[in-house]
């Protein structure tokens, strides 16, 4: 603590009256003013994240799956409220194969709080999705010191791919950010073993568990156990010696408890997994053969899910994430790799860890050819693992820089911190459509526009609606006005969002050419359907994202 700032606590605890409160104040103060000041900054940066999540979380549309997931939640809670006698959770498409864990939640929180359902998803996602955030913050921060964390909170903060998705995209977002918080436990229960904290092997089991309960990719995090323990064999021990396989085996035993208290929320959260004991398994394989008749698009091609490239995710990792981002990350892994950068062999094999949990996944999709599509959306839980590297290899760089001359670490410090606020200020510029961002390898959005996968959960809707009213209450405002009349609206996607939007006198049609008006995103040329006059146009920086069309004149 500076003198200054000590000066600053005993003279606002002299003035505090009360002995017992002089105390707690400046006990309060004193651990305030002696924090690392990179705490601090992680510590504003939640605090901010939280508050744009309550004061935005309204300005995000329902997406195309929303309606279906809600219907599953409450099919799962139906089931379990009739002592497991309403089966219908088994028949609702091939919603079986989730986890129910956020979707159930939504539908019992939704009882208690008064407040429209979709609103609450939206508010719980974004809430969780600062918690996924946070969880790399303390990854990196407990790897490689303050800076590192914050840094990596910066990172993921930016990322349009994540924060833009964390407000709708509620099964990816979720599963992401328990797989963050679980590998955080597994590297620090790594750190004792084999005899580690019971707190982080319960906080392990419980962040497994609700991965678990959201998809049965989080059998991930069962691997990575074996991956962690075998990195953290002391280097005084071979691999083949009988000490190694006697540390391998008691760190595999301290991990069991957890390993069950996963599988308990599992079971409760996930009803099909409960039917069988191989479920799980079963469920893995069958999202390895999904290939429904979705089509996705990379570099203007248009493919089906099942016809993707091989590189297919890692084309739109280095497409999507902030170049910062990117170029951390390969810092972090080139250091650890080269042991450069004044870090020891414990934070070698952590890095090493937190690199898995990215390039395995990655890795098993393109060589097993998996399913694929929407971009990055069923990949998102590898990024809370890329926003780690990226901050400890952020970090070890300024380090570096800093050594040979303080200035120049200052100077890179400040550029990243640029760089950083540069993606934030495009962020607020595509507000609500953060999720459409794309880095400069592509020319941004505006070079990525009918090249790339862009609003494919139509999230532009609530705009459109507005824009259209405007236009009718502008051009029409007699019969806009008039409660006997109304118009049939077409629109490219799911009609929840629509639904939730319009006033009574704009209604769904079922059949596109017949309908006065038509709303699409330019998501795969969907807007290119109708040939009706373009009378709303929404975009972002420029670029179209999606029109509405008045086909009225056509069809006549």
């Amino acid at each position: 603590m500076t003198d200054l700032a000590r000066e600053a606590v005993n003279d606002y605890g002299a003035e505090w009256p009360g002995k017992a409160d002089n105390s707690f104040i400046r006990r309060t103060m004193r651990a305030v003013v002696s924090r690392d000041p990179y705490d601090l900054a992680s510590i504003l940066l939640l605090a901010v994240l939280v508050g744009l999540v309550i004061a935005t979380f309204r300005d995000y549309a329902i997406t195309n799956d929303e309606w279906i997931q809600h219907r599953y939640g409450e099919l799962i809670v139906a089931y379990y409220k009739s002592g497991f006698t309403d089966r219908a959770v088994f028949e609702l498409d091939n919603l079986y194969l989730y986890g129910g864990l956020f979707d159930s939640a939504a539908i019992l929180l939704g009882r208690l709080v008064p407040m429209d359902i979709y609103d609450l998803r939206h508010l719980l996602c974004g809430l969780i999705g600062v918690g996924g955030l946070a969880a790399a913050m303390a990854t990196a921060r407990m790897i490689a010191g303050a800076r590192a964390g914050w840094l990596a909170g910066l990172a993921l903060a930016v990322c349009g791919s994540w924060y833009g998705t964390m407000f709708h995209h509620s099964k990816d977002i979720p599963l992401a950010a328990a797989m963050a918080g679980a590998l955080y436990f597994l590297m620090r229960a790594a750190r004792d073993l084999p005899n580690p904290k019971p707190r982080h092997i319960v906080g392990f089991g419980l962040m497994t568990g609700a991965a678990l309960g959201i998809k049965v990719l989080g059998l991930l995090l069962v691997g990575y156990v074996g991956v962690m323990i075998l990195l953290s064999i002391p280097p005084s021990m071979p691999l083949t010696s009988r000490g190694a396989w006697r540390f391998v085996w008691a760190s595999l035993i301290r991990f069991v408890p957890a390993l069950a208290i996963a599988y308990v929320i599992m079971i409760v959260t996930w009803p099909w997994s409960a039917l069988s004991p191989l479920n799980p398994i079963r469920g893995l394989f069958s999202f390895a053969e999904f290939h429904y008749n979705i089509r996705t698009v990379l570099d203007g091609t248009v493919y089906r899910m099942a016809t993707i490239p091989r590189l297919y995710v890692p084309i739109y990792i280095l497409i999507k994430l902030p170049l910062l981002m990117l170029a951390g990350a390969m810092l972090a892994m080139a250091f650890a790799a080269l042991a450069r950068g004044g870090i020891d062999r414990r934070t070698r094999s952590e890095v090493a860890m937190v690199a898995f949990a990215v390039i395995f996944p990655v890795l098993c999709e393109v060589v097993a050819h998996g399913p694929a599509f929407c971009g990055l959306r069923h990949f998102l839980f590898v990024l809370p693992p890329i926003a780690v590297l990226a901050g400890i290899g952020l970090d070890i760089a300024v380090m570096r820089l800093s050594a040979v001359r303080r200035q120049l670490g200052v100077a890179v410090l400040a550029v990243v911190i640029v760089g950083f606020g540069w993606n934030a200020v495009t962020l607020v510029r595509l507000h609500p459509y953060e999720y459409l961002v794309f880095n400069p390898l592509v020319g941004g959005i505006e070079g990525a526009s009918r090249r790339y996968a862009m609003d494919y959960w139509f999230t532009i809707m609530p705009e459109a609606v507005d824009g259209l009213e405007a236009y009718l209450d502008r051009t029409e405002p007699t019969l806009s006005r008039d409660p006997k009349h109304s118009y049939s609206v077409a629109i490219c996607g799911e009609r929840a969002a629509f639904l939730k939007k319009v006033k009574p006198h704009l209604h769904w049609a079922e059949v596109w050419e017949t309908a006065d008006f038509f709303i699409a995103p330019t998501h795969m040329n969907c807007d290119r359907d109708s040939q009706g006059k373009v009378v709303v146009t929404v975009k972002r920086l420029g670029v179209p994202l999606g029109y509405v069309k008045d086909q009225r004149a056509r069809r006549s």
